[in-house]
């Protein structure tokens, strides 16, 4: 089977994926299979390709399909202003070809943002301009099926072909099989506490083409320009945002994966099991021990360098009454049959309390008294967008009365905005009940959400 084209992943969904040309196609086929067959070869040709046409053109449709190409870095460029330029696509991804050609390709500074989180804080976002995803992307079309022949199964975080819910859905498998103790683990500030020494050591084990490696080198010491203070060289850690972070992010903790499955981790001494998708892991077993802990710090933070967060780290006993795992925004719990008379009982996986607070708050904000400006039709369109992300998120497991409640929530918000939105109170058509004018208007209704 040949590997899937790259693209940037949210939780449980995919961008759109271009066509890849037979050739690329065929070179990505063979990089993958040249890694299965050798686990031990080092590949050193490889920056060549970077100069090929059909490699920098994939690159580009892959960027334009993403949500980054209607992003601006720090040079404020967008696709539109590149498509619309008097020079075009082809100058520009000509311009990138004549820099790498010479190997004097200098990535431009990552823009920082923060993003809110549930809990009140932020988390660093790093958003690289245009020109430089272009050529992560080109990158990652090479380095991807080297990589993922060597990754485990237990790995689910940004693969192609595997998503939140496959983790999600290994997880209520192994509490099924008895696997009812779990380490639910927490790495403090992962993709930006990642050493880069030790990372590159990792990528060497496959890479010895110098010229690859040095460009790889350059992006993770690009400088980041947060706020209007000077741009500041990161001496560790790979930015969330750019195109090929996943990939590294993924290629160093693959390290964690083999030691747990070696002779001298729990995956064989303990018949653990492992599930992990990103920097979010589980550890699920018979029995938890201070024997399996011990071992997780020692790897983690001796071998590896990185920083657990014991305050957000516990041990969690599935089967105890009231027990809950949160993971990837499920909550995963051993509950009592709910039929009629009573039942066995069964592993519960639905959407979270703390999912469902976002999701509320989303909502809120989208149809707060700040958006009195917005058009209707458009308000309700915005609702709309999230509302189809989260259901779709949302449809595995036992979510059903989670995604009603949404869609009523919803309802109700938009009907509460359109009868503040002016000082005239808001008439629907004689007959019709404001809730089912809104329904009439478009936005997603609870029968819509039933079918869904």
């Amino acid at each position: 089977m040949e590997p899937k084209v790259p693209t940037t992943e949210r939780r449980g969904h995919r961008e759109h994926r271009p066509e890849v040309p037979p050739k690329l196609s065929r070179l990505r086929f063979k990089l993958g299979q040249k890694a299965k067959r050798e686990p031990k070869f080092r590949f050193y040709s490889l920056y060549g390709h970077l100069l090929r046409d059909d490699v920098l053109q994939v690159a580009w449709k892959v960027v334009c399909g993403s949500r980054g190409g209607r992003t601006p870095g720090v040079d404020g460029i967008t696709v539109h202003h590149i498509v619309e330029s008097e020079d075009g696509v082809e100058r520009f991804l000509e311009r990138i070809r004549e820099d790498l050609r010479s190997k004097d390709y200098q990535p431009d500074p990552v823009k920082r943002v923060e993003i809110p989180k549930a809990n009140g804080k932020t988390r660093p976002l790093g958003i690289p301009t245009l020109r430089d995803r272009v050529v992560q992307t080109a990158v990652l079309l090479l380095l991807e099926p080297i990589f993922e022949a060597d990754f485990l199964d237990c790995s689910y975080g940004f693969r192609p072909g595997r998503a939140a819910h496959d983790a999600v859905g290994e997880i209520r498998s192994l509490v099924w099989k008895r696997y009812r103790e779990v380490y639910d683990a927490d790495l403090k500030g992962y993709f930006d506490s990642i050493p880069h020494d030790k990372l590159m050591k990792g990528l060497e084990a496959r890479i010895s083409d110098r010229s690859m490696l040095a460009l790889i080198r350059r992006f993770l010491r690009a400088p980041v320009k947060e706020g209007r203070g000077p741009p500041r060289r990161p001496t560790s850690g790979t930015p969330q945002g750019g195109v090929i972070s996943p990939l590294l992010a993924n290629s160093f903790l693959h390290w964690f994966d083999r030691t747990f499955h070696s002779e001298s981790g729990p995956g064989t001494w303990a018949k653990a099991r492992l599930v992990r998708y990103a920097d979010d892991f589980v550890i699920m077993a018979r029995f938890i021990d201070e024997r399996i802990l011990g071992w997780v710090e020692r790897v983690l933070e001796v071998r590896l360098g990185l920083t657990i967060n014991r305050d957000k780290t516990k041990v969690v006993h599935i089967e105890n009454e009231g027990a809950i795992l949160e993971f990837l925004g499920f909550s995963i719990r051993w509950s009592r049959s709910h039929r009629r008379g009573g039942g066995p009982p069964y592993v519960r996986v639905e959407a979270s309390k703390k999912s469902r607070q976002r999701a509320r708050k989303r909502i809120r904000e989208l149809t707060g008294p700040q958006m009195c400006f917005m058009p209707v039709a458009e308000l309700i369109a915005s609702v709309n967008r999230f509302l189809r992300g989260w259901l779709a998120y949302f449809s595995f497991g036992h979510s059903i009365k989670a995604r009603w409640d949404l869609v009523r929530f919803a309802e109700d918000r938009v009907v509460r905005h359109l009868r503040r939105r002016s000082q005239r109170p808001y008439r629907p058509p004689d007959g019709v009940s404001l809730h089912q004018h809104v329904r009439d208007l478009g936005l997603l209704g609870a029968m819509a959400q039933a079918r869904g």
